[in-house]
């Protein structure tokens, strides 16, 4: 059986390095899956920025690098490119990042969308799941 292929919202990442609860525990988890190889977890540029805008508040700049470093041997990342940009103003998103991310979880093929944010994804291409509920799926496999 082939392993699920997945876009990381970020604000799973960020759940993760802020270990905020009651999300931790999932967004560990989904750490985990991808670290192990039980799926291929990938994030768009786009968080990367994203989590820099975030951390750079709270951490120091060799925290924050060493953050991203340690997301680039967890999961793959994805570029952006430039008709990636217009097609998300096509979507009709509310949230032009959330677009964004849809269009990359789309070219690149994911199964789902992980993030907590479910309703934003209402109209994305590819499905959008919640961490639990994708461990959930996996533990059921």
């Amino acid at each position: 059986m082939k392993n699920m292929k997945l876009l990381i919202d970020t604000n799973v990442l960020i759940d993760m390095f802020y270990q905020r609860e009651p999300f931790f525990k999932d967004a560990r988890n989904v750490f985990r899956l991808c670290e192990v190889g039980l799926a291929e977890g990938s994030i768009s540029a786009l968080s990367f920025a994203d989590m820099v805008y975030v951390m750079r508040k709270q951490l120091d700049p060799d925290r924050v690098a060493g953050l991203l470093r340690e997301l680039q041997l967890i999961f793959y990342v994805e570029d952006l490119k430039a008709r990636d940009l217009k097609k998300a103003v096509d979507l009709g998103f509310s949230d032009y990042e959330d677009a964004l991310q849809s269009v990359c979880a789309e070219r690149i093929h994911a199964d789902y969308i992980v993030t907590r944010n479910l309703k934003d994804f209402e109209n994305s291409p590819i499905p959008a799941i919640s961490p639990g509920e994708l461990i959930h799926l996996i533990s059921m496999q």
